[in-house]
């Protein structure tokens, strides 16, 4: 019933989650204006990129790529607030299944065997409701295919915030932080590792180095937004 929709629509408005302005009845999420100007960065089309580059030396990355650059102040830092500290779930979710088609036209994530996002410790969840980083992986494993495993790797400690803390800092802040469940059940599978937003790949090393545990597993990274470059 259309007068029901646009009943509901003055009474509970629907926004770009971006700029703030009233989206059209075919808009999701964001305006196109503002989907026309988030800054993509194509990464999951190199082999070689700069979220690649930034695990060299580290731990091995099949492949790595993140869908969006993170600036403060851009829409890419209001989107992923308003997912992290709003209850945007669906941000999210919109977010995973956009990319999660990009994803399919790229030979480097054609093989698959699963999605995993990074946890967050049973305190942080219960404080939030959920994780960011599962809605993302929720959206990705619709177009993808693939399931979602949440229970594979665990945090098994709480840490601080990230924010602010130099590269060192970070490291120590997450170093040993993660464990893995049932590592035979996946061997020689694929995985790929999802996160929200990538600075220093810190926390993305962390769980890599415990997933490293699951015999002769390869490990890809997928994230929302890259804030290193």
């Amino acid at each position: 019933m259309l007068w029901l929709d646009d009943f509901i629509s003055l009474i509970f408005p629907r926004i770009c989650a971006c700029c703030g302005n009233s989206l059209w009845k075919h808009e999701e999420i964001i305006c196109h204006s503002c989907d026309f100007r988030l800054p993509r960065t194509d990464f999951h089309l190199a082999a070689e990129n700069p979220v690649t580059r930034l695990f060299w030396g580290r731990v091995p990355v099949e492949a790595a790529c993140a869908c969006l650059y993170f600036n403060k102040g851009n829409r890419v830092q209001r989107l992923v607030h308003q997912l992290k500290y709003k209850g945007r779930k669906d941000i999210g979710i919109w977010l995973g299944a956009q990319y999660g088609h990009e994803l399919c036209k790229s030979p480097l994530f054609s093989d698959l065997d699963a999605i995993i996002p990074v946890p967050l410790h049973k305190k942080r969840y219960m404080q939030r409701g959920y994780n960011q980083s599962e809605q993302f992986a929720t959206g990705l494993g619709g177009p993808m295919n693939l399931p979602v495993v949440i229970h594979l790797l665990i945090r098994s400690r709480a840490t601080e915030t990230q924010t602010r803390k130099s590269r060192f800092s970070r490291y120590q802040n997450v170093h040993d932080i993660f464990e893995v469940r049932d590592p035979e059940y996946y061997r020689g599978k694929h995985l790929l590792l999802v996160d929200d937003v990538i600075t220093t790949g810190s926390t993305l090393e962390s769980s890599v180095l415990a997933m490293m545990a699951i015999p002769e597993v390869k490990i890809s990274i997928a994230c929302i937004a890259a804030a290193m470059l």
